[in-house]
């Protein structure tokens, strides 16, 4: 293989997956062509939460400088009980999670995020960035694989030695490669909205200490979630509810109805939210039925392409920007024998996307419990000191690659 081909890395997708696999390869001396089928970048949704093994990559990849100014370090997640609004337990974080974690747990708008990955990214000569660039097909070649883009103007090809499939959970990637294009629903529906810290429902929220912390908001059948975001100028709210399929991606016209009902007999301030917070965008979750492949010969998928999963653990961003960064270094220390590479990396990474999944999936349980379940939750977490509550996230918080 000549050596321009043997140090390009093409990727698909220019969400958090693909800006992050970008960085990450052309941190390591790799050449970089991302391809968006968008025609603009704009993050679509609200906010999100950067635990330590996420936002410790984003340092070393010089992303974070840009997000802190926009981001809002919490000094805790708190759990409260939705109906009398009674703090059921606190994990700490600020200082604490810097101290025990070595790096910030951060709240952020997704939009700053992805302000902060393209501000890194457009100060890389390495690597070039095209917008309204839809994948069409790949073929493998003897020096590497070759990659179609269909662009308004005309087709793009372009070649390299490996195809980063970071398309998200509709991925075009995952269907060229023969691991199931079909992503499946959950059954659960994501409510979001975003409001000014300074509306009634804000000033609220800032009463009970929303404003500096991470507060779920724990009910029969939902729950919901509240932490600032802007700088603390907003709040992301985002509630989870069981509901029917809508279509693949946000809906701002959708019924809010599910979300008046699962809010009802939940102390005032929340009660009213599904009028009063909007207007809400609503997410059908889906995941990634696996064991999906998540990578073949010359093309790998990370994120959502590969393992979308149900957001109960607030790990989706970060299990991407994981997946990103290993995969670089796993292809960089065997490009001589990248299927090798390819193989080792997931052998390594599935089993702690797996044990994330199981973490999400338990929270989903424990946070919407039932009757005397719901009793024992709450005896349970009264009991816990919240150093215990955070040793209990030291194998997740803690995480660092081995690879890196």
């Amino acid at each position: 293989m000549d050596v321009l081909r043997s140090r390009r890395v093409i990727i698909a997708g220019a969400g958090i997956a693909g800006l992050t696999a970008a960085l990450a390869f052309a941190k390591r001396g790799f050449s970089v062509d991302v391809y968006e089928r968008s025609e603009k970048l704009e993050e679509v949704g609200a906010g999100l939460q950067l635990s330590p093994n996420a936002t410790r990559i984003l340092d070393r990849l010089g992303v974070l400088e840009f997000l802190l100014p926009k981001a809002v370090r919490p000094h805790g997640v708190i759990l409260r009980d939705a109906r009398t609004l009674s703090e059921l337990a606190r994990v700490p974080l600020g200082d604490t999670a810097e101290r025990r974690w070595h790096a910030p747990y951060l709240v952020a708008h997704r939009a700053d995020l992805q302000g902060a990955l393209l501000e890194a990214v457009g100060r890389q000569s390495s690597i070039k960035l095209a917008t309204g660039s839809a994948l069409t097909g790949f073929a493998r070649e003897e020096q590497g694989i070759a990659v179609t883009f269909d662009r308004p103007s005309a087709a793009d090809r372009a070649a390299g030695l490996l195809l980063v499939g970071a398309d998200g959970v509709w991925s075009a990637t995952r269907g060229l490669i023969g691991a199931g294009n079909q992503s499946s629903f959950s059954g659960e529906i994501a409510w979001r909205t975003v409001i000014n810290a300074e509306s009634e429902i804000g000033r609220a929220l800032a009463r009970i200490g929303a404003h500096e912390n991470v507060t779920a908001f724990l009910h029969s059948g939902f729950h919901l979630i509240a932490y600032p975001v802007r700088g603390g100028a907003a709040f992301n709210l985002v509630a989870f509810t069981p509901g029917q399929r809508i279509a693949e991606g946000w809906s701002d016209k959708t019924n809010i109805a599910p979300l008046e009902r699962a809010l009802r007999h939940t102390a005032p301030m929340l009660a009213g939210l599904a009028r009063n917070a909007g207007p809400w965008t609503a997410w059908p979750i889906h995941t990634v039925r696996q064991p999906t492949p998540w990578a073949a010969p010359g093309i790998a998928l990370v994120g959502d392409a590969a393992h979308a999963m149900t957001p109960f653990a607030a790990q989706g961003a970060a299990m991407a920007i994981e997946d990103a960064d290993t995969l670089a270094a796993f292809v960089d220390a065997g490009s001589d024998d990248l299927a090798s590479a390819l193989t080792a990396w997931e052998k390594t990474r599935r089993p702690r996307v797996e044990k994330v999944a199981r973490r999400g999936a338990f929270n989903h349980f424990a946070w919407q419990a039932w009757g005397p379940v719901a009793l024992a939750r709450n005896l349970v977490l009264k009991t816990m000191p919240p150093e215990k509550l955070a040793a209990d996230l030291d194998w997740l918080y803690g995480w660092e690659s081995a690879a890196s």
